[in-house]
């Protein structure tokens, strides 16, 4: 599998800054500088409004341009050719048309050409992850001018785990990408330029449970460390 994305062009959808170091970060390092993979991040949303009790954009507005700043930190940590970013309200995806999400969507993939989509798990906890999966997987159907041939959904540690035990949308991952020491060292050091989402451990998001994570799915692998995804399409 790992051969068949050599020289792809992958498009990466995500909710909010820092879930494209979160979900593929590891690997997305892997594809750029060892598989010639031009990669391309879009992150959705503002990603930090909801802190307050209602959206006020002017209020934080000093944070999103250290956000902005960070996201630029954390693209060049890992690699990707450019990164596209949106404002739709952090943790509010649920309050704005689905289709302006798939709007945006369908407008990224036209102008970058994709062959390969990864996006957040259908069942994460986070109502945003959620509609981003919807959206792309609309943006993406399997139409006979369809250039997307694969599509594959990542964890998100902080939002992925945290579902019910009784859910029946749990993570269930089919395919896994050994990444080496260095590429999971890239993905924490862009973690680590999130001023506002950064953790200490034992949070998911703190350096030491990433690599955890990293060591757990490398273990389910028979390998050192890994990244765990789902398939969702893969057309041949």
């Amino acid at each position: 599998m790992l051969e068949s994305l050599r020289n792809k062009r992958i498009l990466v959808f995500v909710a909010h800054p820092d879930d494209e170091l979160l979900g593929v970060g590891a690997t997305m390092h892997k594809l750029i500088h060892e598989y010639d993979c031009k990669v391309r991040a879009v992150i959705l949303g503002e990603g930090i409004t909801s802190r307050s009790d209602s959206r006020d954009a002017a209020k934080w507005s000093d944070e999103l341009k250290i956000h902005r700043d960070n996201i630029e930190s954390a693209r060049s940590a890992i690699g990707y050719e450019s990164v596209g970013i949106y404002d739709f309200p952090d943790n509010r995806f649920d309050t704005v048309a689905l289709l302006d999400i798939i709007k945006v969507v369908e407008k990224e993939k036209t102008a970058f050409q994709p062959e390969i989509v990864f996006t957040h798990h259908l069942g994460d906890v986070n109502i945003d992850h959620q509609r981003t999966f919807e959206a792309v997987l609309t943006a993406i159907r399997p139409l006979k001018e369809e250039k997307v041939h694969t599509l594959i959904s990542f964890e998100t540690p902080s939002g992925t785990e945290w579902r019910a035990p009784t859910d029946p949308k749990h993570f269930v991952p089919n395919m896994f990408i050994e990444v080496s020491k260095s590429n999971l060292e890239a993905k924490i050091k862009g973690m680590e330029s999130y001023e506002f989402e950064k953790r200490k451990y034992p949070h998911p998001r703190s350096p030491e449970a990433l690599k955890i994570l990293a060591q757990r799915w490398g273990i389910v692998a028979g390998k050192e460390f890994a990244e765990a995804f789902s398939i969702v399409r893969l057309i041949n």
